[in-house]
């Protein structure tokens, strides 16, 4: 093929405006058709209950409960096997200490460790935090990609050639894969940003090996920052970040995923890739971007913080698609599940209020707590609701990830490094009750017609 035969891959010709006009034209669905069908929509009914597509011991999301034989909502709690995160990042918090390797633990053993235990598991974690020779120079570092997510996709499927084993799905094999990926994410994800930064932002380039006392939060900043430098404050935000971002239910666009895909045989690497490439929707995992984005554009927009008329004013202007992405979204604001609170931003602000505190950005946390407060009034009176509105945990992590000094471009990325946890706890479950593939069905509405030969048409 000579050089006026190729095209760009990017290139979008007129040929593919026509044909992409097709495709419009042969998928618009009559949206009356879900009603008479009774189609559950992103598989949850009008009220956002999902539909009941399995059984689960990994994890709970409550955010109703049974009063007077009525259903009601409730502020939104979350268990892991059984125990409330509440009490589990309490217990971090007040005898400092780092929380996320227990609660890996936790997710994929069913149960809480004793000191030994996670004095043992630690240490393997630490065994399987490194990558393998010239993992870095021949894969991170070669065509690094805009896009930290699609990065740490390539970088996961990648490994599947370093691996003896790789489609044994054994459960022995399935979870010393598991513990592997789970110990690389931070720097799978890591260096990907030092490479793009470098080879395209031409800035330097820092690569640290991690270090085996650290903690998985104290390892991200120690691996991110040049001088490696960080406070105790520092890593216990990004800490309870992990604790609270590592698993989520089965029902999360990229756990069941996982849990799609893994019931096709296949794979640990093939299965964990599908579940970043759903994290990395700006329906789930991006969002918390958004919410710094939109809080710059608010600040530059109202003169008084503490003038509650004019924040919701401006609330309403976003609601209206007049002001910054004119999406209509005031986003870290609404759940698919929780409608009263999500229990981890009520975690989240805790401690961020503290950050805020040593960053000397008390007046924006206020601001943060007025839009949290004003944001649901907002959306009540300017839309349609079905269930109330709450900040989520996107809200709050944002912002802690924005004085934390964290870059835009790993904010998806940390979250995929604590949710992987929860991803190899459902793989595995689903492994261990391994019977059908998940096939759900889908109503054709096109009539059946005959079959026109070519020249006839």
């Amino acid at each position: 093929m000579n050089a006026q035969e190729t095209r760009n891959y990017s290139e979008i010709t007129e040929e593919i405006y026509e044909l992409a006009g097709l495709v419009k034209d042969n998928s618009a669905i009559d949206p009356t058709l879900y009603g008479k069908y009774d189609v559950k929509r992103g598989l949850r009914d009008i009220h956002g209950n999902g539909v009941l597509a399995g059984l689960t011991g990994i994890s709970e999301v409550t955010a109703r409960i049974e009063k007077d034989g009525v259903v009601v909502p409730c502020d939104g709690q979350l268990y892991y096997r059984g125990v409330n995160v509440n009490d589990i990042t309490a217990a971090c918090l007040n005898e400092g200490r780092a929380g996320f390797e227990e609660v890996i633990y936790l997710l994929l053993f069913g149960q809480l460790p004793d000191k030994a235990q996670l004095k043992s598991f630690k240490k393997l974690l630490g065994s399987y935090r490194s990558l393998p020779p010239s993992f870095v120079r021949d894969v991170i570092m070669k065509a690094p990609s805009t896009d930290m997510m699609n990065a740490l996709s390539r970088s996961v499927l990648t490994l599947y050639s370093y691996d003896e084993t790789p489609d044994d799905t054994s459960i022995p094999n399935v979870l010393r894969q598991s513990l592997q990926l789970i110990s690389v994410f931070p720097l799978l994800s890591v260096y990907g940003y030092h490479a793009y930064e470098h080879y395209h932002n031409g800035n330097s380039l820092f690569i640290h090996a991690p270090d085996p006392k650290y903690s998985t939060a104290e390892n991200i900043l120690h691996l991110l920052r040049p001088d490696s430098s960080f406070t105790s404050l520092e890593s216990a935000v990004l800490d309870i970040a992990l604790i609270l971002h590592a698993e989520h239910g089965g029902g999360n666009n990229s756990t069941f995923t996982t849990r799609v895909v893994s019931s096709s045989g296949t794979d640990t690497y093939s299965a964990i890739s599908a579940a970043l490439g759903s994290l990395k929707g700006p329906k789930h995992g991006g969002a918390n971007i958004k919410v710094v984005r939109m809080f710059e554009d608010i600040k530059a927009n109202i003169r008084d913080f503490k003038d509650d008329e004019e924040i919701s004013a401006y609330l309403a202007k976003i609601l209206a698609k007049e002001a910054f992405d004119r999406s209509g979204l005031v986003y870290g604001v609404g759940h698919a599940v929780y409608s009263v609170s999500d229990p981890r931003s009520r975690i989240l602000r805790g401690i961020v209020s503290k950050l805020a505190v040593e960053k000397g950005r008390e007046e924006e946390f206020e601001l943060y707590k007025s839009v949290e407060r004003l944001a649901p009034q907002v959306i009540a009176e300017k839309r349609r609701m079905y269930k109330g509105v709450s900040v989520n945990v996107d809200f709050y992590s944002g912002f802690a990830y924005d004085m934390l000094n964290l870059p835009h471009e790993l904010y998806t990325p940390l979250f995929a490094i604590a949710r992987v946890a929860g991803w190899s706890a459902h793989r595995l479950e689903e492994l261990a009750n391994a019977s059908k593939i998940i096939r759900p069905a889908y109503k054709e509405i096109t009539a059946q017609r005959e079959y026109i030969p070519i020249n006839e048409r």
